[in-house]
């Protein structure tokens, strides 16, 4: 890379990681902080920390297409400015309806496919996929944080304060996208017609080989967030830990769980073997849920808790440079725009879902659904070949 290249990724891998910290580091903390509120069930909770998602996903694509006309980074800031008011909105409230729609405001800043797009107007195509695997490490690097910081910040001065803490980072990314992050000599984009765009999403939506990939981020966001729907609170019921002490056990179990990714990144990378690592990532989520379903001690508890970030870290960062990998170069925009907005729509069936499943049906069953989703994408990813893995233009070159 470029030390243009450099600095343009550097920084926007740093924008998106802040911009994942306002979904990540919720998760450990809403089940547990916001029952305490008046008139919450869990299937309130579970919106509360799903809408996110579902405002996120269905302004992806327009905030893509708008991008593509007025330019990336006024959308960028316009988004961060409306996650900013989410994120007092929600730490101002005192119900359950203000957290929710605080999250809903939070979603609408929908820009993640618009910053993987700028991403890819500030790099040149045989640099592109280096600088989408860049970003979704900073995803897994933002996950690990979240979980950390989220639950010592909650624990010292309450739920609020994390609302508070995400909109403060809400305003460092803007100022990061005013400052470190160069502009686009062209948007090459933007002269494209409307009709061009929505033929580009039709064949993004229509290739068997990004639905595989939008599947399975669709699968990975929806397990997460019905997984940790239940966690922190076997956390406090099973291991008996207590809330403000659960930075504690999530600090090891993501330290520990690198041990798990480096092999299967290094097989993958240079053993030449994509497909298998990929599978066996997804088997590892699989492993997890299981664990965690039937868990009755800590250490059971503690080993499904360290399988699940292996798994899960290690396909965060895979996913977005397959996409990548994957789809031919003028239709780069419109397939991470898709793959966001699968990504989001995910994590809301998630949040939703799991929170009516816990309310109405109970914990095993809401494990036992997100293992049957598991497994179901673990049969479609088996279907797939290196070749897939290693993406069009790299086999072409073979």
């Amino acid at each position: 890379m470029t030390a243009l290249e450099r600095r343009s990724v550097t920084s926007l891998a740093l924008l998106y990681s802040f911009r994942m910290l306002g979904l990540f580091m919720v998760l450990p903390l809403l089940a547990l902080y916001a029952a305490d509120l008046p008139g919450a069930t869990p299937s309130l909770i579970g919106l509360a920390l799903g809408v996110y998602g579902l405002t996120q996903a269905m302004l992806q694509i327009p905030f893509g297409w708008l991008s593509d006309r007025i330019g990336r980074k006024p959308v960028i800031v316009a988004g961060l400015v409306l996650f900013a008011l989410g994120s007092v909105v929600a730490g101002m409230a005192d119900t359950a309806a203000g957290i929710i729609f605080g999250r809903a405001l939070q979603g609408a800043g929908a820009i993640a496919g618009t910053v993987m797009a700028l991403a890819a107007d500030l790099t040149r195509e045989e640099q592109r996929t280096k600088a989408m695997a860049l970003i979704g490490v900073s995803i897994g690097l933002s996950f690990a944080v979240a979980f950390v910081l989220g639950p010592f910040v909650a624990g010292q001065w309450g739920l609020s304060a994390v609302f508070f803490l995400t909109g403060v980072l809400a305003v460092v990314g803007i100022a990061i996208v005013l400052l470190g992050v160069p502009s686009p000599i062209a948007n090459a984009s933007g002269s494209s017609s409307t009709a061009s765009g929505v033929s580009s999403l039709v064949r993004s939506f229509l290739d068997p080989s990004l639905a595989r990939l939008n599947f399975g981020v669709f699968v990975l966001h929806l397990v997460l967030m019905s997984c940790f729907l239940i966690v922190p609170q076997l956390l406090e019921g099973v291991a008996g830990i207590p809330r403000e002490l659960h930075w504690q056990i999530y600090l090891p179990a993501l330290l520990l769980s690198v041990v798990g990714m480096l092999p299967l990144l290094r097989v993958a990378e240079r053993g030449g073997r994509p497909q298998q690592m990929f599978v066996l990532g997804i088997s590892v989520v699989l492993v997890a849920m299981l664990v965690l379903c039937f868990a009755s001690s800590a250490m059971a508890l503690y080993f499904g808790l360290w399988a699940f970030f292996v798994g899960f870290n290690y396909l965060e960062a895979t996913l977005p440079s397959l996409v990548s990998k994957t789809v031919a170069g003028g239709d780069k925009g419109a397939a991470l725009g898709m793959y966001s907005t699968c990504q989001f729509f995910g994590a809301f069936c998630g949040g939703a879902g799991g929170g009516w499943l816990v309310q109405y049906t109970g914990v095993t069953t809401t494990f036992l659904v997100s293992a049957s989703l598991i497994a179901i994408w673990l049969r479609v990813a088996s279907r797939m070949s290196d070749s897939d893995m290693r993406g069009r233009a790299e086999s072409s070159q073979a």
